[in-house]
């Protein structure tokens, strides 16, 4: 068991460790899923969020499908797996034009709403190598763990080029052995890589085979799959 899983509040009940997992879901595949397993059996998740996005700030020009679609397909996907919650807290409210979300807000939301959780945030590593574009990144890093889903052969220090060095823990050092290999210690988080899986599949990828008339069986759950031939997405 991680450092990090079975920990108690001041009053001695369990703190719940939760995870955000952010990303449109165009659509929802089955790389997702293995990641977010991953993550569940490493850090004894109590629940994984899954947020399917109204308006990502960097795919402001991107055609996106429907966040209705997108949310029925997260649904579909977590419904087999009692710790995956589907989440509209970055739905458009009435109609509205989707706006753009920015982690840092959702984050902190999470964080109001529930302050006693254990709170992570999955996140490709070449998502995560884009951190200095995103809102208000360096708040951000202050607000809760992160948890990045590796490529093959990518490296943790690679992870550090984005980190400001007045982030890093007291030492400066980066953790790669003992309980918690792969972590890099902030001074208020910690950065963990998640290495457990490898998954090739794409929501691109998806999407194009579908356009071209190509199956998809095994590259999304089957629930998904079903949804998405049943609704004639992606053609």
């Amino acid at each position: 068991m991680t450092s990090q899983s079975a920990q108690k509040t001041a009053g001695g009940e369990h703190r719940r460790a939760v995870a955000l997992f952010g990303g449109t879901f165009d659509p929802v595949h089955a790389g997702h899923i293995a990641v977010a397993q991953a993550a569940q059996r490493r850090f004894h998740l109590d629940a994984i969020h899954f947020i399917p996005s109204s308006r990502p700030p960097h795919k402001t020009k991107m055609a996106l499908t429907p966040f209705l679609h997108r949310y029925a397909m997260v649904a579909l996907a977590c419904a087999d797996h009692a710790t995956f919650v589907p989440s509209v807290a970055e739905a458009e409210m009435d109609g509205a034009t989707p706006r753009v979300f920015y982690t840092i807000d959702t984050v902190r939301r999470f964080r109001r709403d529930h302050p006693d959780d254990h709170l992570y945030f999955i996140v490709g590593a070449d998502q995560f190598l884009e951190l200095p574009t995103w809102n208000n990144y360096e708040a951000l890093l202050d607000c809760c763990d992160f948890i990045i889903a590796s490529r093959p052969g990518f490296k943790l220090d690679a992870l550090r080029l984005v980190i400001p060095p007045e982030k890093l823990g007291a030492d400066g050092s980066t953790t790669n052995s003992g309980a918690n290999p792969g972590k890099i210690a902030l001074r208020k988080s910690s950065i963990y890589m998640l290495t457990t899986v490898s998954s090739h599949v794409s929501s691109t990828e998806i999407r194009n085979r579908l356009d071209e008339h190509k199956g998809i069986h095994g590259l999304v759950p089957p629930r998904v799959e079903e949804y998405i031939l049943g609704q004639a997405l992606y053609r």
